[in-house]
């Protein structure tokens, strides 16, 4: 790779050995797959903040480069950590899992990183521009930031993402590079979908199918009027979940499906198809359900506005569970959503969320509208499903 003397600089330890240790990670990750130069970065996601993914030897590696001098060059914020900071024993959170997961939090903290713990950094300030290059690590929100604004990201590891925060550099290759944007098959949905749920089944339909057909190839996806922002944040954490995929184009609703054509290769998604990812998602009948969860991703303040209004006056029943970023829910403290949520025994679950929060063992049936939580549900924690359509969820925790 060609550096700059200031890359070079810290490929040599100019600055310090954590710069020079991310440097190196960078460096390396260049060389693997070709990429000819290193480009500044606007902004960075960091996953792998769960004390339950990282481990010690995670920790410990967090705690060298803090150790070492590491400070972020540019804005940086972390996904959902194992617990609620704030409020983790409400949340029935072992005092020694939360011990070590305050360690993993100080050590980002050290190294100047935003420390807000959500998968949705561009619903509360982390939101980079069209055409602008970032470094994040997870999947929701890389194919969130390229699809629908358009930024440029490839899906970071927890390690090389923070390497890009230290030195506000990523290497030059795949979704940074224009080439590499363009769709490669056509999408024809013969569906209709309207809600979260049935955004995040279509989603699971389409991830599917390029699985099945060996393909990484980027998406264009045609047959979807309308989506809103809520809608986005489901449709993109299941396509990625279930097909890994990080970049798709949809004419009338991303920015840069306009500059392409359709794709000669194509295959459809039926209303069927549809349908039936909806069903595999759903083999928990409703007395099973102990467990009711709504934020994954995390959520916006208008869903939380509509929860309010839901359990205003209400009792619910069952564990339930309302996570999102910490910001999004100073702005519900503020209107007095939280208030009204949590008078109805539901309980905030910040910074966190049912996917990466160590609950295995505590729950038998989660009730959710996301179809990426029914995937880690089960592959994770052997939790049974039932995918509902938001409102119906809230009935589920009132039952």
């Amino acid at each position: 790779m060609k550096l700059s003397s200031e890359e070079r600089a810290m490929l040599d330890g100019t600055h310090s050995k954590a710069v020079q240790k991310a440097m190196e990670i960078l460096n390396t990750l260049g060389t693997i797959y070709g990429a000819e130069k290193m480009i500044p970065v606007v902004s960075v996601q960091i996953a792998g903040v769960s004390y339950a993914n990282l481990g010690e030897a995670g920790l410990q590696f967090l705690s060298e480069m803090a150790d070492g001098g590491g400070k972020a060059r540019v804005l940086t914020t972390l996904n959902p950590a194992g617990m609620d900071i704030e409020n983790w024993q409400a949340l029935g959170i072992d005092p020694e899992f939360a011990a070590n997961q305050e360690r993993v939090i100080d050590a980002f903290a050290r190294m100047g990183v935003v420390t807000t713990c959500s998968c949705t950094p561009y619903l509360f300030g982390n939101v980079p521009h069209f055409g602008e290059h970032i470094a994040w690590a997870e999947s929701s929100a890389v194919c969130y930031a390229n699809s629908v604004l358009g930024a440029r990201t490839n899906r970071e590891g927890g390690p090389s993402a923070l390497a890009a925060a230290l030195t506000g550099r990523t290497p030059a290759y795949g979704f940074h590079l224009h080439e590499s944007r363009a769709p490669k098959v056509t999408v024809v949905v013969e569906a209709d979908v309207n809600e979260n749920h049935e955004f995040g089944a279509l989603g699971k339909a389409i991830g599917q199918k390029l699985e099945a057909g060996g393909k990484k190839a980027v998406p264009y996806i045609q047959g979807v009027s309308n989506a809103s922002v809520e809608n986005l944040k489901s449709f993109c954490a299941s396509i990625a979940t279930y097909g890994g995929t990080a970049l798709f184009h949809m004419p009338g609703i991303t920015p840069e499906a306009e500059r392409y054509a359709p794709p000669p290769e194509s295959f459809s998604i039926s209303q069927a198809e549809v349908e039936a990812a909806l069903d595999e998602m759903n083999d928990a009948e409703e007395s099973e359900v102990d467990f009711v969860s709504l934020g994954c991703p995390h959520l916006s303040i208008k869903e939380i506005a509509r929860i309010a209004e839901l359990l205003e006056g209400k009792q619910v029943k069952k564990e339930f569970w309302i996570t999102t970023a910490r910001p999004t829910k100073h702005i519900s403290d503020r209107m007095g959503y939280t208030a009204v949520i949590e008078a109805s025994g539901a309980k905030f679950a910040t910074d966190t969320c049912c996917v990466v929060a160590p609950i295995s063992g505590r729950f038998n049936a989660l009730a959710t509208d996301s179809a990426k939580a029914c995937y880690y549900a089960y592959a994770k924690n052997k939790f049974k499903t039932r995918l509902l359509p938001f409102d119906e969820v809230v009935g589920e925790a009132l039952r």
